[in-house]
């Protein structure tokens, strides 16, 4: 399958600097800023520097280095946050929606990093 990516997407304009953003980590594979509507005392958006549709997308035309420098940075804001129970805190969950059925809403490829609160269970019905 072939994705298309929009560069007018709102993640897209964040990271050209186009719409401000308040950044809590910044590096070559990964930005992160707190989400605008949280659901959580903590709620961070985690997003790769290069154009990825969705997990998938990500998963398939990433390079090993932007694949794992990706996911490093998600656990160093969990560290940051004080969230990551390796540092004394109680967990958190990570969220990311890919396609239309997830309810996928900015068309880069992103996690939700959720703590500081109980979140509840996975789905409800």
């Amino acid at each position: 399958m072939s994705y298309t990516y929009d560069e007018q997407n709102i993640f897209a304009k964040i990271l050209r600097g186009e719409i401000p953003s308040k950044p809590v980590f910044d590096d070559r594979f990964a930005y992160a800023f707190p989400d605008i509507t949280p659901q959580r005392p903590t709620h961070i958006l985690v997003i790769p520097k290069g154009p990825y549709r969705c997990y998938d997308h990500f998963m398939t035309a990433a390079s090993d280095a932007e694949i794992v420098g990706f996911f490093k940075a998600v656990a160093e804001v969990a560290k940051q946050q004080g969230l990551s129970e390796a540092h004394d805190g109680k967990g958190y969950r990570l969220i990311t929606n890919s396609g239309a059925h997830s309810h996928q809403e900015v068309p880069h490829f992103h996690v939700h990093l959720l703590g500081g609160a109980p979140v509840g269970p996975l789905v409800s019905a």
